[in-house]
């Protein structure tokens, strides 16, 4: 598939209110959807609103929305053109991503090399100081002294947040108000 050409038929590798909003828009857009599920959503709206819906295994996400394997198979008998992630699940795997497009699949969402760029934020920042983009003061180096890291805050100014290198959604976060 070329990087311009239509998307005709796409499957949304999610589920509820994220999946039937792609749904929605791509029926409008003239798209024939294809819904995954899992056990758990088998009579879910997203099954009811796609033109297909394909069963993905048990509930547990691992065992279903997880599992790049069942999704890739799925999107190859369903004859998917791309692959719609949503959000959360397999929209930020750039493992993913890079097999949909060695399949042949678009994957609507960035690239899995852009994925993996942007997964490190101490690599992400970087790319972003290096392309002019304004970004806010902090540290990312691998000094972990606490006097450097007291020397490093003072510079910064409070209050801080810590943030772990490769979290993501919230998680590893820490507002610092005082040393």
């Amino acid at each position: 598939m070329t990087r311009h050409s239509q998307i005709k038929r796409l499957l949304i590798a999610n589920r509820g209110e994220i999946a039937v909003r792609i749904i929605k828009t791509a029926k409008r857009l003239g798209i024939h959807t294809i819904a995954l599920y899992s056990d758990a959503d088998a009579h879910a709206m997203h099954t009811r609103l796609a033109d297909e819906a394909w069963h993905l295994g048990p509930a547990p996400a691992k065992e279903s929305y997880l599992d790049t394997g069942k999704v890739l198979t799925i999107a190859k008998a369903a004859r998917a053109d791309a692959i719609h992630p949503g959000y959360g699940f397999l929209s930020e795997n750039s493992d993913f991503a890079t097999a949909c497009e060695q399949r042949g699949l678009r994957f609507v969402g960035p690239s899995g090399a852009a994925i993996l760029a942007m997964g490190d934020k101490s690599g992400a920042k970087a790319l972003m100081q290096a392309a002019g983009v304004p970004v806010l003061p902090g540290y990312h180096g691998t000094d972990q002294r606490p006097d450097f890291l007291r020397d490093q805050a003072s510079q910064i100014g409070f209050p801080l947040l810590i943030k772990a290198a490769c979290g993501g959604g919230g998680k590893g976060m820490r507002r610092v108000d005082q040393l």
